[in-house]
């Protein structure tokens, strides 16, 4: 039986596996990125945890944990996109076991962070999409971006 419950202080651990597991799915950064990654990661979790800036959702079955998604509000000038609030939504670490995809699990959690979304009043959210995860928010009605990235 699925349960699903909001993200707790408890889950830094959870949080930070789940965030690796699925850059690895991604297949984009070497292995000795996520590790570089993962204590920094940990240390500037553990205070939006506590917080609850950083906040978001669990999916458990029979107790044991199948997926999460993480959720933020961030700062944001206001943008054509929002032009009267100066702040955004932001999806994170979207994360559902490999054996549980395709069951909609992964849908669950989106339409969780719309409503969570819209129960804070954000009217704008971003999130960054790996090929595999494109077609499913696409479908939930979210589209690409012009959005670059440099790196120094």
């Amino acid at each position: 039986m699925l349960r699903t419950r909001s993200v707790e202080s408890r889950d830094l651990d959870l949080i930070c596996e789940h965030r690796q597991k699925m850059f690895r799915a991604s297949g984009k950064p070497r292995e000795e990125e996520l590790t570089t990654m993962h204590l920094p990661f940990r240390e500037w979790l553990g205070p939006r945890l506590a917080d609850g800036s950083y906040f978001g959702f669990i999916v458990e079955n029979e107790g044991d944990v199948i997926g999460g998604i993480g959720l933020m509000v961030i700062d944001w000038p206001p943008h054509p996109s929002h032009p009267q609030d100066d702040r955004r939504g932001y999806v994170l670490n979207m994360f559902v076991e490999p054996d549980y995809r395709g069951q909609g699990i992964a849908t669950d959690l989106m339409k969780m962070a719309d409503a969570e979304f819209q129960r804070r009043g954000i009217c704008y959210a971003i999130l960054h999409a790996t090929s595999k995860g494109r077609p499913l928010y696409e479908h939930l009605g979210w589209s690409g971006t012009t959005e670059m990235a440099k790196q120094y």
